[in-house]
């Protein structure tokens, strides 16, 4: 564990903001160094996250570079630490920060069975990376500030993905589905994308266990449902997990064709999402294994060091679907995506499940 904390610790003393402006990378190593907070209890990732946190947030609550009528459900993903930092702190510009962030959740364009776009330039579309962004946010307001009731809103939509990106036979979930089908990308039918990303699905399932562990128990029945979702997720995926290395591979059920290779960050967010699933008892103990596998698989293989310095590789840069040059959803574009050192989707998901491995300690 010695190398694991060297690594974060350099990570964090040397992070510099993936942007200028506030963006969804950022809240990835937010998040990891959240966590690692709540099961540590050490003082240098709670000071990482305030500090962070000043530079963005000013004290009337604006916040730097935020954008809510581009209706990125991406920009949400780093409010959703504000929740704990202001009860923490009692500070009113984190109150106002999360009010303008809910803001965009209620002007944010729908579906027409009711889910969010995923932004303005993909309309009508529903990625899985958008459920991660936005519905931890929206059930710790409804929980703390909203109503209640709009947990509904928050079921349907998880039952919408269900229902549409799911592959009965795969036991898996298409990377994103266009309602309107006019996309290249889109099965002219089903309208879902031809592959299933890592990623996408570890996106995904950390969206099922963070919603799960907020939900109390006047959710009860809308938690239940979510549960079998997320149970009937994981277990899908365990068979795809690599014997060998306990890892899942960019495209994750082509594990044998040519060109694809064992990702960091998909697994990382799969590892997580079980171990916290055993944790919160939504997930039998045995599965605690394979997260661990998980975990251990990637820090052997990745974790390295190079010129001296620890580095965290194997990470997929980035993957998404149309815009320009056209991203068309296909095996080949998804292994041509460039693999990176030290992306804050990677080092942000290794520090959370590194949080819920030190959690079983």
């Amino acid at each position: 564990m010695k190398t694991i904390d060297k690594f974060i610790d350099n990570y964090i003393k040397n992070y510099h903001s993936y942007k200028e402006s506030w963006n969804y990378e950022d809240g990835c190593v937010l998040k990891g160094a959240w966590d690692l907070y709540k099961a540590t209890g050490n003082e240098k990732f709670k000071l990482f996250v305030l500090n962070y946190l000043d530079e963005f947030i000013s004290e009337d609550g604006n916040i730097k570079g935020y954008k809510p009528y581009n209706h990125h459900l991406d920009d949400i993903n780093s409010g959703k630490i504000l929740f704990d930092v202001l009860e923490l702190t009692n500070e009113e510009k984190y109150r106002k920060a999360i009010e303008s962030i809910f803001n965009q959740i209620k002007m944010q364009p729908r579906t027409n069975e009711g889910n969010f776009w995923h932004k303005d330039i993909y309309p009508y579309q529903v990625w899985l990376d958008g459920l991660y962004m936005v519905m931890p946010f929206y059930v710790k307001y409804i929980k703390d500030f909203g109503n209640i009731d709009e947990v509904n809103d928050i079921l349907n939509q998880f039952l919408n993905v269900r229902r549409r990106m799911w592959n009965e036979e795969k036991r898996l979930y298409y990377h994103g589905y266009d309602e309107s089908k006019k996309e290249a990308w889109a099965d002219k039918k089903t309208g879902v994308s031809p592959n299933f990303w890592g990623r996408a699905e570890g996106w995904f399932v950390m969206a099922l266990v963070d919603v799960l562990e907020e939900m109390n128990e006047k959710m009860e029945s809308e938690k239940n449902t979510l549960a079998r979702i997320l149970k009937e997720a994981i277990d899908g995926l365990l068979m795809y997990q690599d014997k060998n290395s306990g890892m899942w591979y960019q495209v994750l059920d082509k594990g044998n064709e040519k060109g694809n290779y064992l990702e960091t960050s998909a697994t990382l967010m799969i590892s997580y999402s079980i171990l916290k699933g055993v944790r919160l008892h939504i997930l039998p103990l045995g599965y605690k294994e394979f997260g661990i596998r998980a975990f251990d698989g990637t820090v052997g293989k990745y974790l390295v060091e190079d010129e001296g310095k620890l580095r965290l590789g194997g990470i997929c840069g980035v993957a998404g679907l149309g815009n320009n040059p056209y991203r068309d959803g296909s095996y080949d574009y998804y292994i041509s995506e460039k693999v990176v050192y030290d992306d804050p989707k990677g080092v942000g998901a290794l520090m959370m499940a590194y949080s819920e491995v030190l959690n079983f300690k």
